[in-house]
């Protein structure tokens, strides 16, 4: 018990040296040991490094989960060292929403297969993006976590005890020259050799540490090189399953001119100038007439380029919005806003038109192009 009273009274001792040394730094009325300017550099770029350390930390979860709800339950699971449970995407809830609707509908009626359509893509796009998230956290967010939660506390407590050596250092020196005595003056000599011993071990330990910033800084650019490459694969598959859709959807003006016939039979009898003023001008393309007795070999499904003539009635301009590679002989490879000339043939696919430019010829998907008027 004696032993613990010491010890106690030892502590406040020195707690109390620190605090009037600190008060009267503060007060401009004791001298204070300064860093080296290279060392106060270091400590000042530690300091940079935590605080945008943090906030990429923070708006990049933000970036991957939107929702303040369900970062915070994330948090609480994390913290007590549980598996966060699946969350299903927005996109993955609108795919299931589009089903039961085309289910409702009908399958087979082309609002229905649309939707399915639709829903199919949005289920992808969801896996997509939940995989993102997956690989986004486990590259880059973790190693984020980690320098903050570990390297930068052990960081921070060496700073704490650096402080406190410097503290109980400076206030050896006050005490050494408030000495009078021989005897007091070689006591505080002594005990002065004795801190600075400790204040310059110290030192080195966090100069080690602030220095180890710099291989902080080469393994966070590693994860955020592979930040990027996450986000672009995710990002290039969304774009790949949106051109994938829109290549199976097609053109719509002709499927809502069907269904509105077919919806309402009075529509087929009412007047042209009716018509007219209420539907948008749509722009058709040139088609060439059916000859009796020469061979429809577009019909046939056989595409000779060579043997394709362009209509009588003319043919239309084109901008092509994206690059498309040739899938055989019979098509036109595309370069993204190149200008071609199209027209189209009777029995194509309405989904294709035939392409011109220059002397080569071949089907062009409408999907990748820009009617120009």
């Amino acid at each position: 018990m004696e032993f613990n009273v010491k010890k106690l009274a030892s502590d406040a001792g020195v707690f109390f040296s620190r605090a009037m040394q600190f008060t009267e730094e503060k007060l401009g009325q004791a001298e204070k040991t300064e860093l080296d300017a290279h060392f106060e550099n270091l400590l000042a770029r530690a300091d940079c490094t935590k605080n945008w350390t943090e906030k990429i930390l923070r708006q990049t979860e933000v970036l991957l989960q939107p929702n303040p709800s369900a970062r915070v339950e994330e948090f609480l699971y994390e913290k007590l060292d549980r598996k966060v449970p699946s969350r299903v995407t927005n996109g993955e809830l609108l795919a299931q929403y589009m089903t039961e609707a085309a289910n409702d509908f009908g399958p087979g009626t082309p609002y229905g297969k649309t939707l399915i359509k639709v829903g199919e893509t949005q289920r992808r796009l969801g896996a997509a993006e939940r995989e993102f998230i997956r690989s986004a956290s486990i590259s880059f967010l973790t190693p984020l976590r980690n320098f903050l939660e570990g390297d930068w506390r052990t960081i921070s407590k060496e700073r704490r005890i650096l402080q406190n050596r410097r503290l109980d250092l400076d206030a050896c020196k006050a005490r050494l020259k408030k000495a009078k005595a021989a005897e007091a003056k070689a006591a505080a000599e002594h005990e002065l050799r004795l801190t600075q011993t400790e204040f310059d071990r110290q030192a080195e330990v966090t100069r080690l540490l602030l220095e180890g910033i710099s291989s902080t800084h080469v393994n966070h650019l590693r994860c955020l090189h592979e930040f990027v490459e996450s986000q672009t694969n995710y990002y290039a598959q969304c774009y790949q399953f949106m051109l994938d859709l829109q290549k199976q959807l097609g053109r719509f003006s002709g499927t809502f001119v069907g269904n509105a016939e077919s919806a309402s039979p009075a529509a087929a009898t009412s007047s042209p100038a009716v018509a007219a003023a209420t539907l948008p001008a749509v722009p058709t393309i040139p088609v060439v007439p059916t000859i009796v007795g020469v061979p429809n070999t577009v019909a046939e499904g056989v595409l000779n380029p060579n043997e394709v003539k362009p209509p009588a009635s003319g043919t239309r301009r084109a901008r092509v919005l994206y690059d498309y590679e040739a899938a055989d002989s019979t098509e036109l490879a595309l370069l993204a806003d190149e200008m071609i000339t199209v027209y189209s043939l009777p029995g194509m696919d309405p989904d294709w038109l035939i392409g011109e430019r220059g002397n080569q010829k071949g089907k062009v998907p409408v999907t990748y192009l820009e009617l120009l008027s």
